[in-house]
């Protein structure tokens, strides 16, 4: 990633469900970045089992409120030279541009930081499974 580790980073449920391993991306964007979070328009207890489940530690999220307001309520309390916010979707890059958050997709943040897609790693299993298979299956 560019710029300084001064830097709020938030995101969308969805994106980090498109990663292969989410709490290793958690850990590696802790390493440049001074609050990491999670927002979403799901219920909080989507969100809370979702962190769990991969271990991650998140200095905050979007609880009962939607993105927009959680991405404000952030930038106002988490006070950093740059908010990043890591979605989607082109509503997502639209909403972090009108609560004045830089955007990026998370194809994007996968390639320049070097993370998973889980697309990527689910091929490759097809692939090796596929080869596998057995003949005498109906």
């Amino acid at each position: 990633m560019n710029g300084g580790t001064d830097m709020t980073l938030a995101f969308e449920l969805a994106a980090l469900e498109e990663l292969a391993y989410p709490e290793q991306v958690f850990e590696d964007a802790r390493s440049w970045s001074t609050y990491v979070g999670v927002v979403s328009e799901e219920p909080t207890y989507v969100v809370t089992n979702f962190t769990r489940k991969n271990r991650i530690r998140q200095d905050f999220f979007s609880g009962p409120r939607g993105k927009k307001e959680s991405l404000e309520a952030v930038k106002d309390q988490f006070a950093t030279e740059r908010q990043v916010f890591i979605g989607t979707s082109e509503a997502d890059e639209a909403l972090a541009d009108e609560v004045d958050w830089e955007y990026l997709s998370i194809e994007d943040a996968a390639d320049a930081a070097d993370w998973t897609v889980a697309a990527s790693v689910e091929d490759d299993v097809d692939e090796t499974e596929a080869g596998e298979k057995r003949d005498d299956w109906p």
